[in-house]
């Protein structure tokens, strides 16, 4: 699982809108790719410097430039450059431990998201993508995880279909946040799996190895909490917003983004609910277990203190008990002692305590 909080004493005594990356560097060069588009035709690009996109800025046409990789400082700041955003903005997206969040600037808006990634099997991980959104442009940056969830968006416009080759950047840019908090099912589907077995295993057979798996999915969830809980502020920010680059037309999906939001947080709510259950479950499980296991422990015992007793009795060493000579006094203690057994462990049954 990654850390909640990156390590930021890189930054420490630096002025503001130092450019400085935190966060992991992932391996290879960063990817720059560039879509163009309008409802007549589509453009598509793979540049290999942040300069070339400069030609995109003043077009007609709408253009998504999206960076997978933000470990290259130069580059982001070259880019940053060629379309005149703020210092602390490029400082905030080279910071990959900012909470999702919406700032105006007039000309463009910030906005920053958490994306879910699947790691593997058993885990999910985020990572921060940076959108710009500004007239006629959308500028994301990505950390560099493989893969994404703007697959869909990008076959939407190859294809034509629907209504985004149509539409200005703004319902580029909401396609994009759709396809992110659309994404959060998925993952919540996959917690919902882990919920119900860990359910099953705790009702079955709880162990170590649950406890392990419940404190695991429980710190899961808060990185997700993390990731999402914000969110809300952000979609109803850009939803009830006064920025001229969100049009009334995109502003009735953005409300449709809302609810998934909402959806979304109650999902993730009901998990750590749900889980905060399933411990208190097992503590109480293993305590009763314990107990059980005790309280077969002191019954056992407690059958064998007469018998011990009567043993104990006659394994004394005195020369004049009257019972050592007698022929059948061994049998004799060998019957009583079971006769006690016997009784003790029916009145421990009437009393239902075996």
């Amino acid at each position: 699982m990654p850390r909640l909080v990156k390590q930021r004493s890189k930054k420490s005594g630096l002025p503001p809108g130092s450019l400085v990356h935190i966060g992991e560097v992932r391996a290879g060069e960063p990817r720059l790719s560039v879509i163009s588009y309008d409802e007549t035709g589509i453009k598509e690009l793979h540049p290999k410097d942040a300069g070339e996109c400069l030609v995109f800025k003043d077009g007609p046409a709408v253009t998504w430039i999206d960076i997978e990789g933000i470990h290259d400082i130069e580059m982001v700041r070259k880019l940053g450059e060629c379309y005149g955003f703020h210092p602390l903005v490029l400082e905030d997206i080279l910071n990959t431990d900012q909470r999702p969040k919406m700032e105006d600037y007039g000309e463009y808006l910030y906005i920053v998201l958490r994306m879910l990634h699947k790691a593997g099997d058993t885990r999910v991980v985020t990572e921060q993508i940076s959108i710009l959104l500004g007239r006629n442009f959308v500028i994301s940056f990505q950390e560099g995880i493989e893969g994404d969830a703007f697959n869909s968006v990008r076959e939407r416009l190859r294809s034509g279909k629907g209504r985004i080759r149509g539409l200005g950047a703004d319902y580029l840019a909401y396609s994009m946040t759709d396809a992110i908090v659309d994404n959060y099912f998925l993952a919540l589907e996959q917690i919902g799996e882990k919920v119900e077995t860990l359910e099953d295993e705790l009702v079955a057979n709880p162990s170590s190895k649950t406890l392990h798996k419940i404190h695991e999915l429980k710190r899961e969830t808060l990185f997700l909490r993390k990731a999402v809980w914000p969110l809300r502020e952000v979609i109803s920010n850009l939803e009830r917003g006064e920025s001229p680059l969100i049009h009334d037309a995109t502003r009735i999906y953005l409300r449709d983004v809302y609810d998934h939001t909402i959806q979304v947080i109650d999902t993730i709510e009901t998990s750590r609910d749900m889980l905060s259950g399933m411990l208190d479950i097992y503590l109480s499980s293993i305590s009763n277990r314990m107990n059980e296991i005790m309280k077969f422990l002191t019954v056992i015992g407690t059958i064998f203190i007469p018998l011990t007793f009567v043993v104990g009795v006659y394994g004394m060493n005195f020369r004049y008990m009257p019972e050592l000579q007698w022929r059948w006094g061994y049998f004799a203690v060998l019957g009583i002692t079971a006769v006690i057994g016997v009784v003790m462990i029916l009145y421990f049954r009437k009393k239902k305590w075996l």
